[in-house]
């Protein structure tokens, strides 16, 4: 069974939870907000209280899982905070991965966050990949349309796994 952990697990996180946990995955998902957490739990997914501002406290996470998604192409708050979760602080979890049980890591490249801000990202992650031989799914299907987003994020993680998500 994989195990996924979620990074950024809002709406969209949460459906991909269930969809996830439907397919026989276990699931544990983040949020910054504490108040959030009862919100992921009722979507099947293990809550844990992270901040991707933070490196630290998302890689305390991955010790038992095989897929990372970072579902941040919606985060909101400063420009500048926002502009780090996905440069130096994506940067440093990738580089992190090396040496965990990790298998692969799916990156959300839309969203509302400044197109080019999650180009920079998407770069982070395919240089991650050459580098350290990480394997990784870009995601760039339009959060505004849910159903192909889920389609998707969801196909770019069964390709990692080789199994149905």
């Amino acid at each position: 069974m994989a195990r996924a952990l979620i990074v950024g697990c809002g709406c969209r996180g949460r459906e991909l939870a269930a969809r996830l946990r439907g397919a026989g995955w276990e699931v544990r998902g983040t949020t910054r907000n504490r108040r959030r957490l009862a919100d992921i739990e009722a979507a099947g997914a293990e809550p844990a209280l992270a901040d991707p501002d933070r490196a630290a406290t998302i890689l305390e996470l991955i010790d038992d899982v095989a897929v990372v998604f970072w579902l941040l192409g919606a985060a909101a708050g400063d420009a500048k905070a926002v502009a780090a979760v996905n440069g130096p602080r994506l940067e440093r979890v990738l580089g992190e991965l090396v040496d965990s049980p990790v298998r692969g890591f799916v990156y959300e490249a839309a969203g509302r966050t400044p197109r080019s801000g999650m180009e920079a990202g998407a770069a982070i992650v395919r240089a991650a990949s050459e580098r350290w031989r990480i394997p990784v799914e870009i995601v760039d299907a339009d959060p505004a349309d849910p159903a192909a987003w889920l389609e998707a994020t969801a196909a770019a993680a069964g390709r990692l796994v080789g199994a149905p998500a």
